[in-house]
């Protein structure tokens, strides 16, 4: 029933969503046009994905902590590196349109929600290498081996925060002036969901951008992109399916855009 509901929202998206020449926005006919779609190879994607591939040839068992809506495909506690990586990783064709989302817009700070191996962080800190990073895991086992891929990266300078995003997210909201960038990619609940909308609200400003992952994964999250969307503060939203992207333009109608991606 679940997969049937997912193809059947994923074929809707496909004949509702439009492409670039459908757009009358300036700023997200450009954003489109020269973000989005721009499939151009580049030389840090094949940095990323060699340690991609290395995770998916890594056998360890680990054991993992869920504290959020689990996994459509498998919910064992213990579970192979390589399995994580094949069903929980970003695909890289999402994991590079971050990469250009955030260097397009050039944060100075990022928070990520859901570190799981930590191919996506370096993705989000390759962007920006100037920004500060802060990306937060609910899962001791899989949090170490994320830290140990940034290790052998060279990258030193990403914080990562392990525990409940209950307990970690409100510290760092309220240590930075601002937001610039979060990637909310954890936990998939719709209540879940709208708090860490709600808390972030407060800090937002007219460039920051927020991300959220999976937006059709339930009914639930369904219902939670349809409330942040209603919201009077955002101007611009963009539904990508996989993930939707949420603006606060000032001067901007308040419209919200489908977008085949």
């Amino acid at each position: 029933m679940l997969n049937l509901r997912f193809a059947k929202d994923y074929l809707l998206h496909r004949l509702l969503g439009k492409s670039r020449h459908g757009l009358h926005s300036p700023f997200v006919y450009r954003l489109v046009d020269k973000v989005i779609y721009d499939f151009s190879a580049k030389k840090v994607y094949n940095e990323i994905e060699n340690i991609r591939i290395q995770l998916l040839s890594d056998d360890r068992m680990i054991t993992v902590t869920d504290l959020g809506a689990g996994s459509h495909l498998n919910n064992n506690r213990q579970k192979r590196v390589s399995d994580i990586a094949r069903n929980a990783l970003k695909l890289p064709k999402l994991a590079q349109l971050l990469y250009r989302l955030v260097s397009d817009l050039q944060p100075l700070n990022m928070i990520e929600l859901g570190t799981c191996l930590g191919t996506t962080s370096l993705y989000l800190k390759k962007a920006a290498p100037n920004a500060q990073l802060f990306t937060l895991e609910g899962c001791p086992e899989t949090a170490g081996i994320a830290s140990n891929g940034f290790k052998n990266a060279g990258i030193e300078d990403i914080k990562l925060i392990t525990g409940n995003f209950d307990d970690t997210l409100p510290g760092v909201i309220n240590g930075l002036d601002q937001l610039d960038f979060v990637f909310v990619d954890g936990n998939h609940q719709k209540d879940a969901t709208l708090k860490y909308f709600e808390w972030c609200l407060p800090k937002v400003h007219e460039n920051t951008l927020l991300i959220f992952d999976d937006i059709y994964w339930s009914e639930g999250m369904k219902e939670a992109w349809a409330e942040i969307k209603a919201n009077p503060q955002i101007t611009v939203t963009i539904d990508l399916f996989w993930i939707g992207l949420v603006y606060f333009k000032r001067g901007q109608v308040k419209e919200d855009f489908v977008v085949r991606f």
